[in-house]
């Protein structure tokens, strides 16, 4: 019994040579059925030594073949390098699996942060300010993207833009919501009529930036903070005696007639009162030109030539050109001569009659004195003409010295004239001078001359009534409402009915070849239903605005403005490699340009101490109830800011200023960008990206990229994705007679959204930096940013004629199919919504 048990167990092992091996060789034997366990272990055991010394028959054929033994030990090396190269591979495939599972739940968590941060449902900080206090009765008066997203984008900026209820203008403007049933029709009537009601309300608040800027400087000069320094109490002295109208209309001519007796010897007094004394022509213009800053025959500006500039020379020069002339002239094309309006003359001439009747001149002598006034008028007039007759004869920018100009026009004395208009500063007559109508200061030279030796008229001065007329021009708006009522009459008859008189063909010039601070300096009069606050607030700055700029400077949140716009350059910088571009080289000149510019905040170089203004100003002295003698000291200021752009380069600084502009390679943002409404320390961070991040967006995008349009595709496929959702959430869609884009409508329309994406994204970027942000009525941070957006829609932006729908639906196209919004924009009276798609 024991010996089969071991044979047939040995049978089972040794297999014949024809049967493949396991690969895993002999590893255990079963114990059988009727043999002890223990037992069977044990003759296992025995049998092992045994086993090992009898050779198989394969193993005796390998030892008798060296050949088959050197193959079967490299078999037997190469299988351990396969089975570890397997466990590897696997390894790694599990590996890149789990990193794989890590990367998404990362970001799926990193995603759900950003759009709770982004999208907050939750409780958020409210903002307690006093400026976020009149923010939020602002936006309560605003259309609610939100609540409203039928019709949100159609609200009107005021009475002069087209209404909801109307067509519209032919680019898509003001497109009616129509109601889908009677029902639906009764409510909406209703709801209209509400909606007009507060519309009144809203058009009110709603206001340009421009405007804006003005109300906040008007608040500093209104301010009752008794710790101002001297000069700012000065300035606000003035402010105030602009605002007294009451003792200017007490006061009446007299301040005038008084001004004409006390330099009667240097003006001749008033000509037609009989009661003048003869001067000489030259001196009494020099003093007009000197301490009243008026002009009778020509204009005086200061600038560069832009021969100069392409030359990178950077001098200064006195500029002289053709004067604004009170009578009001055309341009006859087939003559090449410019003329006086024949239909103008009557109500001219009666206005003029007007002005002496008020200065006490006899009415038997006016008319004599208003006819050669209206003479000497129209000859000059013959020789002026316009800028683009001159640019066509090349008369701009004629360079010659004064000494030349002596000789050509003598009948001015042109080096004493210069030396008193700019003085302290010293001049020759070899100094250059620029003339931009040299024929008109020949001609004029002529006139004057015929006209002072004219015997028959030596008795009468009409010479000095022609300046003496000028010169009340100059102060009619310091004097009472009579002189200003008689203007605004004579611009309704003119056919101006906003009471303005037109100016002179070269008002463009002025502001677009010679300087916008000379336009600015002299700029003309302003409509008659202009606020009296808003003329005070301009005539103060014109004389204190380094006053203004310290103060503003002191006002504004230099950190929170520099961090916003730093924010800005650098999505729009990440928008910019996003477009498609049409080739390398644009892509690198636009990258080139924009990363070689260097961002600055304010608008001059020069900064004043308040010790500095206070001996600058030491001695203006200001009546709080004489404005026309605060008048007179402010055109001396206006004098002495022109004179030191002859000393000083002009670095662009202009208060008033509310775009960014560039200066050299440095990018200058104005500080009137920064203030209230706009902007404020206190603001949500929300609020401030989405009014005046938008807006520096906006601006650097015009400024920088003028020919975007033909530089990348993608402002034609994100313009025309726009429109269609217009199209479709306004149900024009497929309709006869709906106009395409033109190219620079698709501009503007890029423009603008991507100054929107662009500001969102920057300040998605501050939260990402910066969770923590306050808000205003309870919004979450997004909604708050676009329900901040609209409220800018109505500034007086040159672009804004070429965008075709308002730039409040610009929130419907960034809200379609997008996580960023905390909520649909689905309108329930559409039916295309789930077209839209992302832009």
């Amino acid at each position: 019994m024991s010996e089969t048990p071991k044979e047939l167990e040995l049978q089972l092992s040794v297999r014949p040579s024809s049967q493949p091996e396991p690969e895993t060789g002999l590893q255990f034997q079963l114990p059988l059925p009727t043999q002890d366990p223990s037992e069977a272990q044990q003759q296992q055991t025995e049998l092992q030594p045994e086993l090992q010394r009898i050779p198989l028959p394969h193993q005796q054929q390998s030892e008798s073949d060296p050949e088959h033994q050197h193959h079967h030990q490299l078999g037997e090396e190469a299988k351990p390098v396969q089975g570890r190269r397997q466990r590897l591979l696997t390894l790694l495939f599990w590996g890149f699996c789990l990193c794989a599972a890590v990367l998404g739940l990362i970001y799926y968590m990193h995603h759900n942060l950003q759009t709770r941060i982004h999208n907050q449902t939750g409780p958020v900080t409210p903002c307690l300010s006093p400026a976020c206090k009149r923010a939020s009765a602002h936006l309560s008066m605003s259309a609610d993207p939100f609540t409203q997203p039928c019709d949100y984008f159609l609200s009107s900026c005021g009475p002069e833009r087209p209404s909801s209820d109307s067509e519209g203008r032919p680019g898509g403007h003001g497109i009616p919501v129509h109601p889908q049933n009677k029902r639906e029709k009764a409510q909406w009537s209703k709801m209209r009529r509400q909606d007009r009601k507060d519309s009144g309300l809203r058009e009110g608040k709603l206001m340009d930036r421009k405007t804006m800027l003005l109300q906040y400087l008007r608040e500093i000069l209104e301010s009752d903070d008794r710790l101002t320094s001297s000069v700012v109490r000065k300035a606000k002295g003035f402010y105030h005696s602009c605002l007294d109208t009451r003792s200017i209309e007490t006061a009446g001519a007299e301040p005038f007639l008084t001004l004409i007796q006390k330099l009667g010897l240097q003006l001749g007094g008033l000509a037609v009162s009989r009661q003048w004394n003869q001067t000489d022509f030259n001196s009494t213009l020099s003093m007009l030109m000197r301490d009243y800053a008026t002009f009778p025959f020509f204009n005086l500006y200061v600038g560069k030539d832009p021969n100069d500039i392409a030359h990178r020379r950077n001098k200064i020069y006195i500029q002289i050109d053709q004067p604004d002339l009170l009578i009001p002239i055309e341009w006859n094309s087939k003559t090449q001569k410019s003329q006086a309006k024949a239909q103008t003359l009557r109500p001219f001439l009666s206005s003029c009659q007007r002005y002496l009747a008020l200065l006490g001149a006899p009415s038997s002598s006016s008319m004599i004195h208003v006819g050669m006034f209206i003479s000497l008028s129209s000859e000059l007039a013959v020789a002026a003409a316009p800028l683009t007759h001159r640019l066509e004869k090349g008369q701009l920018y004629q360079r010659m010295t004064i000494r030349e100009l002596q000789s050509q026009a003598p009948a001015i004395d042109w080096l004493g004239c210069l030396q008193a208009a700019f003085h302290p500063l010293p001049l020759a007559e070899d100094d250059h001078v620029l003339l931009h109508n040299l024929p008109y200061i020949v001609q004029m030279s002529h006139i004057i001359y015929k006209w002072l030796n004219k015997h028959e008229l030596s008795n009468s001065g009409p010479l000095h009534t022609y300046m003496v007329l000028n010169l009340l021009h100059t102060l009619a708006q310091a004097l009472d409402s009579r002189f200003s009522e008689t203007s605004n009459n004579l611009s309704v008859a003119l056919g101006d009915t906003l009471g303005v008189r037109p100016h002179s063909h070269l008002q463009h010039f002025k502001e677009t070849k010679v300087g916008l601070f000379e336009s600015k300096l002299y700029g003309g009069a302003l409509p008659q239903t202009t606020p009296r606050w808003r003329r005070c607030v301009l005539d103060t700055e014109r004389g204190f605005d380094s006053v203004l700029t310290h103060v503003l400077r002191e006002q504004i949140a230099h950190r929170e403005a520099e961090e916003i716009i730093q924010n800005i350059l650098s999505s729009l910088k990440s928008k910019l490699h996003q477009l498609k571009w049409t080739d390398q080289e644009s892509l690198q000149s636009v990258t080139t340009k924009v990363e070689s510019l260097i961002p600055r905040l304010g608008t001059t170089k020069q900064i004043f101490s308040e010790a500095d203004l206070d001996l600058l100003f030491s001695k203006v002295t200001v009546s709080s109830h004489d404005f026309f003698s605060n008048y007179i000291q402010l055109l001396s200021l206006w004098q002495k800011r022109r004179n030191k752009l002859l000393t000083e380069e002009y670095d662009g600084a202009d208060i008033f200023s509310v775009t960014p502009f560039l200066l050299d390679n440095q990018l200058i943002f104005p500080m009137g960008m920064f203030v209230p409404p706009l902007f404020h320390p206190t603001y949500p961070r929300a609020m401030n990206y989405g009014v005046t991040g938008f807006l520096i967006a906006k601006d650097i995008l015009h400024l920088l990229l003028p020919q975007i349009h033909s530089q990348s595709e993608t402002v034609y496929d994100v313009a025309e994705c726009v429109w269609a959702h217009y199209l479709t959430v306004t149900e024009k869609a497929g309709r006869g007679g709906t106009k395409s884009l033109s190219a620079v409508q698709q501009q503007e329309v890029w423009v603008q959204y991507s100054a929107l994406q662009t500001a969102l994204q920057a300040y998605h970027q501050s939260l990402n930096d910066c969770p923590a942000d306050t808000s205003v009525s309870g919004f979450s941070h997004t909604r708050l940013f676009l329900m901040s957006f609209p409220q800018i829609n109505c500034d007086s932006d040159p672009h804004r004629e070429f965008m075709p729908m308002e730039p409040s639906f610009l929130i419907t196209a960034i809200c379609a199919k997008s996580h960023l919004c905390p909520a649909s924009l689905e309108c329930p009276n559409k039916t295309k919504h789930h077209l839209l798609q992302r832009c």
